[in-house]
């Protein structure tokens, strides 16, 4: 099948033209990871106004409902799985225990750590939203078949891997 040129194609040819010799091929690998980061942080935020659920809230009840019972995590596993600080962790928190959705307990051997927990209404909330989020992302996808999405997301787990070990990050769940 013939993939019909885009704009990436054409910058890099541009690029190509104005500066014969210059290495060009990463931009047509990071500039469409950008442009698709770009499309799918909109889709999301507009997704997420649909469902009715901010990103933050979100996040914070998708982490602990996916910790598996008893849906609780320590605050600072929070942070860590979602790549925040304590401080942007304990703000969802609270926001997130004022409407019922978890609430925190004191933990660890010295009762200092913080535990966050699932509530019925948070686990109830984040089934019926994470259901409808995921059905929807899964249409996104529509234009690669299931091999393609496989190759795909193998290739971008080669390319996080790199990046995070060489620039630094710390490559989190």
């Amino acid at each position: 099948m013939a993939q019909r040129e885009d704009g990436v194609d054409r910058i890099q040819r541009a690029w190509q033209r104005e500066r014969p010799g210059m290495p060009v091929s990463s931009i047509g690998v990071i500039t469409r990871i950008w442009r698709i980061a770009k499309l799918l942080e909109d889709e999301r935020r507009r997704t997420d106004a649909r469902i009715g659920l901010d990103a933050a809230t979100r996040d914070l009840l998708s982490t602990l409902r996916r910790s598996g019972p008893p849906y609780q995590l320590a605050a600072g596993e929070i942070a860590r799985q979602s790549l925040l600080s304590a401080g942007a962790i304990s703000q969802r928190v609270a926001r997130a225990e004022q409407r019922g959705l978890v609430r925190r307990s004191k933990g660890g051997v010295d009762g200092r750590s913080v535990l966050v927990e699932l509530t019925d209404v948070g686990h109830q909330l984040i089934e019926e939203r994470v259901d409808d989020l995921l059905r929807h992302e899964e249409t996104l996808l529509s234009s690669l078949d299931a091999e393609q999405r496989e190759q795909l997301a193998g290739l971008l787990r080669i390319l996080l891997g790199d990046l995070s070990e060489r620039l630094g990050a710390e490559d989190r769940p």
